[in-house]
């Protein structure tokens, strides 16, 4: 199977905020937030696997500042690291007031996508073929990440067969 570049399923979307994407507080409602990100998250999996994904898990999503009603909300998403069926993709959101040009960074995610086979099992993907510093560090970190969560699967299952080694 050959590799292919971060460049090739990165993606940036675009949209413009709305007073039906507003919580009881004023700022655009978070979910609304994640749904871009996950949006985002699953063209870039589809893009890399060519085949239909699914969010396995969200590792860290992080809101900086809010976003408000006629703001030009950015998502931008990108390969970070690649299994053997499962990918890693960073998303990063801006904001941008339209009327001042002032842009802010709103939220950051990680978020595992597995990509799925015509029956919905799990299918192997494309290797990640990285070609500057920059995806390579963050090849490396996702690497941490994931044995992070390994680790702490590894923990849990540990629970669940005895309680008792979790105090």
């Amino acid at each position: 199977m050959e590799g292919k570049k971060v460049g090739e399923s990165s993606v940036a979307i675009a949209q413009v905020m709305v007073p039906q994407d507003v919580n009881p507080a004023g700022n655009v409602h978070g979910g609304v937030i994640m749904k871009l990100i996950d949006t985002a998250a699953g063209v870039v999996a589809s893009r890399h696997a060519r085949r239909n994904v699914v969010t396995a898990s969200i590792d860290r999503l992080d809101f900086h500042h809010p976003v408000f009603v006629g703001d030009l909300v950015l998502v931008k998403g990108s390969l970070n690291m690649v299994g053997r069926t499962s990918m890693e993709i960073g998303v990063r959101v801006e904001a941008e007031n339209l009327l001042t040009g002032e842009r802010r960074h709103t939220a950051s995610a990680y978020l595992t996508l597995v990509a799925l086979d015509e029956e919905g099992r799990p299918v192997r993907v494309p290797p990640l073929v990285v070609e500057t510093e920059e995806e390579a560090r963050r090849n490396r970190e996702a690497a941490t990440r994931r044995e992070a969560r390994l680790k702490e699967r590894r923990r849990e299952a540990k629970c669940q067969r005895d309680p008792n080694s979790c105090e």
